[in-house]
C-alpha cells in the first residue's frame, strides 16, 4: 500500500493539473445537479433566478482548481459566491466546498492564514444571519460554523503529524551523519597514525637497513589499501542512486582485531594481546564497537605515548558482560626542558577530542561504560569498556 501510495503522490507531483482538474469537474457536476433542483435545501428562495444560481454555483466551485496552489485565493473567490448564494436565498449546498480551501490553508499556510481565512467564512454567514434572521442559527449558521471549525482542527491534526514525521527524518539523517562522521574519524585516524609510524621507522632503516625500509613502505601500501576499502565501503551508502552497487562488506568486529593489533607493530608500538573467545555470537553492532574503540585506544598510544611505549589489549567475558581494556606504558612525546638526559619524559595528558567522545557514544549506544585517564602509579594510559552481553541491541 505504502508503495502504491509513493507511486500516486509521485505521478500527482509530475502532472497536478490532472489530479486538481478531475476534483474541480467533479464537484462542479455535483454542484449544478444541486442548482438545476436535484438537491434543493428546504430554506432555498424558488424565487432566485436559475441564470444567478447557475453563476453562483460555477464561482463556488471554479476556485476548486486553485485549492492547493493558492487557497487563499480560492477561497476568497468563493467566499464572494457563498455571499451571493446567502444574500439571495439560494443557500446553495456547494458553499460548503469553501472547506476544501480551508483544509489545505491549515494544511500548509501559516497560521495567520486561518485569520484570513475566519474573516472570509464568517462575512457570507453574518450577512445571512441579518438578512434571514427567522432560524437563521439553527437551520444555516451553527451547522457551517461547527464545519468549518473541525476541517479546520483536520488539516492542524495532519500538518502536525506530517511536520512530526519530517522532525524524526530530520534527526534521523543528522543521527546518520554524525554515525558516518565518527566511522571516518576512526577509519582516517587510525590509518593516518600508522602510516605515519611507518613512514618514520621507514625513514630511520632506509640508511642502515634498505630492506627493514622496503618492508615499511610495502606496509604503507597495504594500509592506504585498506583505509581506501573502507572509506569507499563507508560512502558508499551515500549513493542513492547506486545503492544496489555499493560494497556489502561487512563491518569489522572481533575476528578483525588480530589484524588491527598487526598493523599496529608493523608501525613499530609493541602490543601485547590477550583475546579471549565470546563465549556466544555478539551483535554485529556491539563487536563494531569493541572494535572502534580498541582501534581509537591503539590510535591514540601511538600518537601520544612516545618512543619506547608498549601497548596491551586484554578481553575477557563475564556472565552478564564483556571487557576491553587497553593500557600503554607511554609518558608523552615532549616534557619539560630542565629535565635530566636520563630522566623520562613527564607524561602529558592526552586531548579529550572527537575520538574519546565517539568511544563514550558508542558505549552509551549499546548501555556500556567507557573509563578513560592516566594509570595510577608509573605512568601510562588506560581505556576500559564494559558492555552487556544480555539484550544487546543488533
Amino acid at each position: 500500500m505504502q508503495h502504491v501510495l509513493a507511486r500516486v503522490r509521485a505521478f500527482d507531483a509530475t502532472r497536478p493539473w490532472l489530479w486538481d482538474g478531475a476534483v474541480t469537474a467533479t464537484w462542479t457536476v455535483a454542484a449544478l445537479v444541486d442548482a438545476t433542483g436535484g438537491w434543493r435545501t428546504t430554506a432555498q428562495d424558488p424565487s432566485v433566478p436559475s441564470w444567478l444560481v447557475v453563476a453562483t454555483t460555477l464561482a463556488l466551485v471554479l476556485p476548486l482548481h486553485l485549492r492547493r496552489r493558492r487557497p487563499v485565493g480560492a477561497l476568497a473567490a468563493m467566499a464572494c459566491g457563498a455571499l451571493v448564494s446567502t444574500v439571495s436565498g439560494a443557500f446553495l449546498q456547494s458553499a460548503y466546498l469553501q472547506a476544501i480551501p480551508l483544509f489545505h490553508i491549515a494544511l500548509n499556510r501559516p497560521p495567520r492564514g486561518l485569520l484570513w481565512s475566519t474573516a472570509l467564512l464568517a462575512t457570507p454567514l453574518a450577512a445571512g444571519a441579518v438578512r434571514f434572521r427567522t432560524d437563521a442559527w439553527n437551520q444555516h449558521l451553527a451547522p457551517a460554523l461547527w464545519a468549518y471549525a473541525l476541517v479546520a482542527l483536520l488539516g492542524i491534526a495532519v500538518r502536525s503529524r506530517r511536520d512530526e514525521r519530517a522532525q524524526e527524518v530530520r534527526l534521523a539523517a543528522a543521527a546518520e551523519r554524525t554515525r558516518i562522521a565518527r566511522e571516518m574519524h576512526d577509519i582516517i585516524g587510525h590509518n593516518l597514525s600508522v602510516i605515519t609510524g611507518l613512514a618514520d621507522g621507514g625513514r630511520y632503516a632506509a640508511a642502515k637497513s634498505p630492506e627493514r625500509a622496503v618492508q615499511a613502505l610495502d606496509a604503507i601500501g597495504t594500509t592506504s589499501r585498506q583505509a581506501l576499502a573502507e572509506l569507499r565501503r563507508l560512502l558508499g551508502v551515500l549513493r542513492e542512486d547506486e545503492e544496489e552497487s555499493a560494497d556489502r562488506a561487512p563491518q569489522p568486529g572481533l575476528a578483525d582485531l588480530p589484524a588491527l593489533i598487526d598493523g599496529v607493530r608493523s608501525a613499530g608500538l609493541r602490543v601485547h594481546a590477550d583475546l579471549s573467545e565470546a563465549p556466544r555470537p555478539l551483535a554485529p553492532g556491539a563487536e563494531l564497537t569493541v572494535y572502534r574503540v580498541a582501534q581509537e585506544a591503539l590510535t591514540n598510544t601511538l600518537k601520544h605515548a612516545g618512543e619506547g611505549a608498549e601497548a596491551r589489549v586484554t578481553l575477557t567475558y563475564a556472565p552478564e558482560d564483556l571487557t576491553l581494556t587497553v593500557t600503554d606504558t607511554g609518558r608523552g612525546r615532549s616534557g619539560s626542558t630542565d629535565r635530566g638526559p636520563s630522566d623520562p619524559p613527564p607524561r602529558q595528558p592526552r586531548p579529550a577530542g572527537q575520538g574519546l567522545t565517539g568511544m563514550r557514544e558508542r558505549a552509551a549506544l549499546y548501555d556500556g561504560t567507557l573509563e578513560c585517564g592516566p594509570l595510577p602509579a608509573g605512568g601510562g594510559w588506560r581505556v576500559r569498556l564494559r558492555l552487556p552481553l544480555e539484550d544487546t541491541p543488533s
